[in-house]
């Protein structure tokens, strides 16, 4: 294994927020429901300062970058004031640079009582907003267990562009309980509509600890699903959407945060639960937080981090993990300066892919063909 130089790979920055209002019976994310219904402004700027002294712990794995981008997710990150944000950036900034052109993203909830006004985060530097809508369909919301409606996720996108917001993702679920194709296909409708320069939209899958998964609704039929997909796709399409990861379709510029995770670079990770990646000149690590609010916060910043080494023979799978999931795929030189390791070794495994038309035939980008993105699970298993 070839020593790695960090000063090639980008590092972007994660901040988890662990609080919602209500706990969603499909999610399996590190989110908790906020105590006594309300974030009071002591716990956030407890929160806030914990978060701090958790970035302190990890300037020295910056190795001397900046930080690339930022993205805010949870839970619901909009339970954070706009001021506290303001505090937030003010002391990261203080610490280690951010480009001058930092693309911070904030998931925000499409209610409207429990975030400030959509400019006031605007004008701390929050430049891009992830609007968790999943469904315009109110009775689809509610069997989610949202806590807002159809009207109010509508006023959210147009807030969003009003306030001057010029790149919003919209996040949207298919293949809901008792969904039919005509009501997926009007959700994406009513994204492009109302302006989404953005949609991740993928399919609702049942994860384990969660409220569907010890109940598990009914979903549609794969025959609903299947078309569901491919209408969906056509549609987006059509409209101007490029596809460029497999959940991911855009009309502005890719997501920075979300090429960074895919292309294998570094991130830094503050908040309960977090997980980060660095890379050293000897390896690749990656750690994981504390999960618990209470705990994170009773325990000094040290105590937060359990850093593991990705072993050489686990490399290959982590990098084409993410890589693959790019429909352009990765230029084929970044996996020696990612991972430190000789591509030439795969050179089996790329052939026979390449041989069963699951890898395209360039040998200077690693990218599946259509097919390969249609058993993109088998394809990662040949790394395994």
């Amino acid at each position: 294994m070839s020593p790695l130089n960090p000063a090639n790979i980008p590092l972007s920055l994660y901040i988890h927020m662990p609080w919602c209002v209500r706990k969603c019976p499909y999610c399996d994310f590190n989110s908790h429901a906020v105590p006594d219904g309300h974030l009071s402004m002591d716990l956030e700027q407890q929160y806030l300062a914990a978060l701090v002294a958790d970035f302190e712990t990890q300037i020295e794995m910056a190795q001397g970058r900046s930080i690339h981008s930022v993205f805010i997710g949870g839970g619901t990150p909009s339970l954070i004031s706009a001021q506290g944000y303001q505090w937030l950036f003010e002391q990261l900034k203080a610490r280690l640079s951010f480009e001058a052109d930092c693309e911070i993203t904030l998931e925000a909830n499409p209610g409207t009582v429990e975030h400030d006004p959509f400019a006031d985060y605007l004008a701390v530097g929050i430049n891009r907003l992830s609007l968790g809508v999943q469904s315009f369909d109110t009775e689809h919301l509610q069997r989610l267990g949202r806590i807002h409606t159809a009207s109010n996720a509508l006023d959210a996108i147009q807030q969003a562009r009003q306030a001057g917001f010029e790149r919003v993702n919209v996040d949207l679920m298919h293949g809901l309980p008792q969904q039919t194709e005509q009501q997926a296909l009007t959700d994406l409708k009513l994204a492009v509509g109302h302006g989404a320069t953005h949609i991740s939209w993928y399919q609702l899958t049942i994860e384990p600890n969660t409220v569907f998964f010890r109940t598990q609704p009914v979903l549609p039929q794969d025959e609903v699903l299947e078309n569901i997909q491919a209408e969906g796709e056509a549609y987006l399409k059509a409209n101007g959407y490029v596809n460029y990861e497999v959940s991911a379709w855009r009309k502005e510029k890719p997501s920075a945060h979300n090429l960074n995770y895919w292309q294998f670079g570094d991130y830094l990770a503050i908040g309960a639960g977090a997980h980060g990646k660095v890379t050293r000149p000897e390896g690749v690590y990656r750690f994981q937080k504390t999960r618990l609010p209470k705990d994170y916060l009773a325990k000094v910043p040290a105590e937060h981090v359990q850093m593991k080494r990705i072993e050489a023979d686990e490399l290959p799978f982590e990098f084409m993990m993410n890589a693959l999931r790019l429909n352009h795929g990765i230029d084929a030189a970044l996996y020696a300066q990612r991972t430190g390791l000789n591509l030439a070794e795969l050179a089996p495994i790329l052939n026979t892919l390449r041989e069963k038309k699951l890898l395209i035939a360039d040998v200077n980008r690693i990218a599946c063909t259509e097919q390969g993105h249609i058993f993109l699970n088998s394809v990662l298993e040949a790394f395994l």
